[in-house]
Parts: structure tokens; C-alpha cells; sequence
């Protein structure tokens, strides 16, 4: 869907418009269709009153209703010819239940096209947010936004949104009728209205803190349950079901006990403004009685009065049960604003890269005062193999998301063929590089789709090409399916080598001049690490590439091998060169390669 993102920040209101963009049409129809069934409706009380009055008794007629009742052929015509008016009350019925058919149907309509397009609005702006908002930002909470939060702003617009209008048009148009009928009724009906709207208003600032507190834990419920269902091997393996299980019924029973108080809040509301309007029904009719019996009220007019009154009692009690449910909505679309005002990345156009890749005193910290990177500089020559060794939380999988574009270095810069990646859109970057992750994500879908994701339109050769690159069409076609082999969701079938080795082929399927292997190779064997590097040596020989690992054997073949440590470089050079040294990348070295003098013994 081609759309016009929001560039500047979005209150709720804006929120609100922004997603009723190419809906709105719709729901106006809707609310105009509820207008004719609230003037439809507003014409019983008047028939009734008339008839009560003029027809069955003997009040005249008034000068508003002359004309009307002249051309139904007079009073006396209409006193023999009943029918005539039971046929306006049916025809009044008929066309009351067409336009709520109408309002039902356009409502929902609308309704649809305002979910879709909120929903694809949500994704794809979620789609373009950087890594860094998402890492800022639990799954669990994202979804529970995008279905939750998003299902209560629709509840709100095509029903209490659209109900609002109505109310609105009754209350006005009952008003004045009743004022017509006898000023000091009405002004008895009207002496109740805003001490119910009032306590609707002191309700609505009570009941937004609770309803923001529920969807946030709700939030966290999501979460729990999100990560169990996707860390479920895990939670076997360590027999933690027991643990977990209580840990969402914890997380259940505190987010059951705050829904659980604020429905008693609302049941308490609901009562009272329930007794309220009750009262108000009982002063109308003891006032009325009185009116009609001192003779400044007829009969019609005090039937005409209650049904008016009954109209307008009952939008008041729903006109503060709206309100209640404003400060729902009012969350949820400050929750939903929260992703919208995410700044999106701009990601340009897919253009050719090339060149040599260098980094010039680059620094970077996912929090400040806690620097990862400090000072980075070097140079990799276009088409050359560069190794990155290190222990864990030196900063070598850092060095890849900067070359990227998935983080910003707080110091520094970065250069692809002499420009700096800050000026080189996300789409071209991304594009020329092919990042292969030490946990690569596998799809629930087949063995070959998952391969094919990275490229649109792959041919089935060009799948296979890259497995046997990848060393997995070996297995692959040792599967009863082969490349149409379902694996489970985030490939729970497959192992943790095969998972590597198809996200491997997924990347050398886009066949691009720089690739990068974030210890992607830390879970297959020795012989498959080898053999893969000699594919890529033949197939991609003029392509950049650089390999991070915790194993000499996966490095020490590179032009140059970066050793990092403590987030700087500590040595570089060829892997001769940094065994002459005798340093960091010596012991790992004698650790890896040399035997233990116990088993030497033995050995002997």
C-alpha cells in the first residue's frame, strides 16, 4: 500500500485523523443515515401527541401541524380514518429500520476498511523503525498495540464515535421539543443533564490511569507468553514448564485483579448514573401529572414529554458510559501514537556499491558512559577476506551492524568506496551487503522458501546453487520433502548447524560484493566450515568478506585477521604474523590447537 507517512509528531487527536484517512467518507454516510433514523424516530412522539390531542380529543390543532393534517383531509376525515395514521406510524417504523440498516452497514464497512488500513499503516511503519526502537521496545507490547490497542480505537469509532453523533442529534432535538411542549418540564429534565454528565467527566479522569495500567500489564502477559511459546525447547530441556506456568499465572492473577477493580469502578459508575436517570423518569412523570391535572399540559403533550424524556435519559447514561470508555480509547490511541512517532528510516533507492571499506576512529555505546567500540580504525581492500576474533562482549558483532546501517556510530565514520555510509542510503547499503547472523531466523514455511526469501522471483536452480554453496543440499535432500520439507516455526525441525547453513544460502542467494558471517559458522563442524569457505573462495572471489569467529581455523586463511579486545583493536595482521607476536591471538591459539600435557602423556 503506497502511503504518505507522518513526518511530524502525532497528539492523539492527530493520531485519530491520521488513521481515518480514506474512511472517513464512510462513516460520514453512516452518521448522516443515523441522523434521518433520529428524525424518523423524533416524529412518533408528535404523531402520537397529535392524535392523542386533536384526533381523539378535542384540542385544536396547532399552526406547525395545520397544513399536514388539511391535506390529509382534516380532523374529522382523520377521527373516521384511523388507518391513515397507523399507516405514518408504520411508514415512520419502515424507514426508521431502512436507514439502520444503512447505518449498520455503512458503520461496519467502514469499520473494515479503517482496521485494514490501521493494521498495514502499523506494519509497515514498524517495518521501516530502526533496530535500535525495536530493541528499545518488548515484542509482546508491540503486538499487544498493533491488535489490542487497535481493536479498542475500532470499538470506539464505529461504535461509541458514531453512537456520540446520535446522542448528540437526540439530545438536541429532544430538548427542544420538550421546551416546545412546557418550558418548566423540560427545564426539571434539563436540571439533571449536567449532574449526570458531571460525574461522567470526574469518572473519565478517574478511569484513564486504571485503563493505562491494564494495557500496559496486559503488555507484559503478552510477552511472557510470546517468549515461552518461542523459547519452548529451552524450557523443556531445563524442565522449567513448572517455573514458567506459575510465572504466567503470577503475571494472570495480577492483571485479572486490576481488570477486577476497575469493573467494580465501573459497576459503581454504571449504578449510580443509573439511579439518576431513574429519578429524573420519576420527577417527570409526578410533575407532569400535576401539570396536566391544573390544565397546563395536555394528555398528548405529557406522552409526547415522556417518550421525549425517555430519549433523551437514555443517550445521557450513554453519553457518560462513552465517556468512560474515551479514556480506553484515549490510551490506546497514545499507545498506538507512540509507534507512529517512531522516526522512520529513510531507505532511498538500491543503487551499486564497491570499494574498499574503512572505518576512521569509530566509537559506539548502546548506553552512555558504556562505550563498546572505542577508536576503531582500519581498512579492508576491495575483494580481500578479513577475520575478526575476540571474546565475547569485545565488540564483533558491533563492528557489523555499524557497516549495515542498523547503528549510528556516536564518533567517528565509516567509508564503502570513499563515502561515508551516513550519506549512502539504507536500501543501497543493505542491498550490496549479505549479513549472516550467528542465530539466523528460520520461517515456519518450507526448506526452499525459506532459502528464496531474500530474492524475489528465485528459480529453483538458483536454490539449490546456493545450498550446495551453503553445504546443506546434502541434508536437504536426505529430508522426505526435500526443498518442499515444512520445518517448524523458527525451524524447531532442523538442527542448529542446518538452521545456519540455510540462512547462509538464503544470503549467498543474493549474490552481493560484500558479505559478512557473524560467527555464523560456530555450529557447524570443522570439514563444513572449510568446505564452505572454499565456495565462497570460488564463487565469490571478487566480493568482500569479512568473518567473525571465536576459532582460529575460520580465520587464520584470511589476507588480515583483527583481534579485538575490550572494544579496540589489540593486534592485526596475517595469521604468521600474529604468532610471531606472541599475543592475544597466540594463547587463543595454543588453547585451541595445542593438547593438554595430560593427554600428550597419555598419548605417548
Amino acid at each position: 500500500m503506497k502511503d504518505v507517512y507522518p513526518r511530524r509528531k502525532l497528539s492523539k487527536t492527530g493520531t485519530l485523523f491520521y488513521l481515518l484517512r480514506g474512511s472517513g467518507g464512510v462513516f460520514a454516510a453512516s452518521i448522516l443515515a443515523s441522523a434521518i433514523v433520529t428524525v424518523f424516530s423524533l416524529l412518533v412522539p408528535e404523531i402520537i401527541n397529535l392524535t392523542v390531542d386533536s384526533v381523539l380529543g378535542s384540542e385544536p390543532v396547532s399552526d406547525s401541524y395545520q397544513g399536514i393534517v388539511s391535506s390529509l383531509g382534516g380532523v374529522e376525515y382523520l377521527k373516521n380514518n384511523l388507518w391513515i395514521i397507523a399507516l405514518a406510524l408504520l411508514a415512520c417504523a419502515l424507514l426508521t429500520a431502512l436507514f439502520t440498516y444503512c447505518r449498520a452497514f455503512l458503520n461496519t464497512y467502514a469499520n473494515q476498511i479503517f482496521m485494514r488500513r490501521t493494521r498495514d499503516r502499523l506494519f509497515s511503519h514498524l517495518q521501516r523503525l530502526p533496530l535500535s526502537w525495536h530493541i528499545r521496545h518488548r515484542t509482546g507490547d508491540i503486538i499487544q498495540r498493533c491488535t489490542s490497542d487497535a481493536d479498542t480505537i475500532s470499538n470506539f469509532v464505529s461504535g461509541q464515535l458514531l453512537s456520540l453523533f446520535r446522542i448528540l442529534l437526540l439530545m438536541i432535538f429532544s430538548l427542544v421539543f420538550m421546551f416546545m411542549k412546557n418550558v418548566k418540564l423540560a427545564a426539571i429534565a434539563s436540571a439533571f443533564i449536567p449532574l449526570i454528565l458531571g460525574y461522567s467527566f470526574f469518572f473519565h479522569s478517574r478511569a484513564r490511569k486504571r485503563f493505562k495500567k491494564c494495557d500496559e500489564e496486559e503488555g507484559v502477559l503478552s510477552t511472557i507468553a510470546q517468549e515461552n511459546f518461542t523459547g519452548v525447547r529451552v524450557v523443556r530441556a531445563f524442565g522449567r514448564e513448572r517455573y514458567e506456568r506459575d510465572r504466567f499465572e503470577k503475571q494472570n492473577v495480577y492483571y485479572t485483579g486490576l481488570w477486577t477493580k476497575t469493573l467494580r469502578f465501573l459497576a459503581t459508575f454504571w449504578s449510580t448514573s443509573d439511579c439518576l436517570a431513574s429519578v429524573q423518569g420519576l420527577c417527570i412523570v409526578v410533575a407532569g401529572t400535576v401539570f396536566c391535572v391544573n390544565g397546563s399540559l395536555t394528555t398528548g403533550a405529557l406522552i409526547a414529554f415522556i417518550f421525549y424524556n425517555t430519549m433523551l435519559s437514555w443517550p445521557v447514561r450513554q453519553l457518560g458510559r462513552i465517556i468512560s470508555n474515551m479514556s480506553k480509547a484515549g490510551v490506546s490511541l497514545g499507545r498506538i501514537a507512540e509507534i507512529l512517532n517512531g522516526e522512520e528510516e529513510v531507505y532511498g533507492e538500491k543503487l551499486p556499491l564497491s570499494g574498499d571499506v574503512e572505518f576512521k576512529d569509530v566509537s559506539f555505546e548502546y548506553e552512555e558512559g558504556k562505550p563498546v567500540l572505542k577508536d576503531i580504525s582500519f581498512r579492508i581492500p576491495e575483494g580481500s577476506v578479513v577475520g575478526i576474533l575476540g571474546g565475547t562482549g569485545s565488540g564483533k558483532s558491533t563492528l557489523t551492524y555499524l557497516l549495515d546501517g542498523l547503528y549510528a556510530p556516536t564518533k567517528g565514520e565509516i567509508y564503502v568506496g570513499g563515502k561515508p555510509i551516513s550519506e549512502i542510503s539504507p536500501a543501497t547499503l543493505r542491498s550490496n551487503i549479505g549479513l549472516m547472523l550467528q542465530e539466523g531466523y528460520v520461517y515456519s514455511g518450507t526448506v526452499g522458501e525459506n532459502i528464496a526469501l531474500a530474492v524475489d522471483n528465485a528459480t529453483e536452480e538458483e536454490i539449490k546453487n546456493s545450498a550446495k554453496m551453503a553445504c546443506v543440499d546434502g541434508n536437504i535432500e536426505g529430508f522426505a520433502n526435500g526443498y518442499e520439507t515444512v520445518v517448524g516455526e523458527r525451524g524447531v525441525t532442523l538442527s542448529g548447524g542446518q538452521k545456519q547453513r540455510v540462512c547462509i544460502a538464503r544470503t549467498l542467494l543474493r549474490n552481493t560484493p560484500y558479505l559478512i558471517f557473524d560467527d555464523s559458522l560456530s555450529a557447524v563442524d570443522s570439514d563444513t566450515d572449510a568446505a564452505i569457505r572454499k565456495n565462497l573462495n570460488e564463487k565469490f572471489k571478487g566480493a568482500t568478506v569479512i568473518i567473525i569467529s571465536h576459532r582460529i581455523n575460520t580465520v587464520m586463511h584470511a589476507d588480515n585477521i583483527l583481534v579485538l579486545d575490550g572494544g579496540k583493536i589489540a593486534e592485526s595482521g596475517t595469521h604468521a604474523q600474529l604468532l610471531e607476536k606472541g599475543g592475544i591471538y597466540r594463547r587463543i591459539y595454543d588453547m585451541q590447537f595445542e593438547l593438554p600435557e595430560e593427554l600428550k602423556e597419555a598419548k605417548l
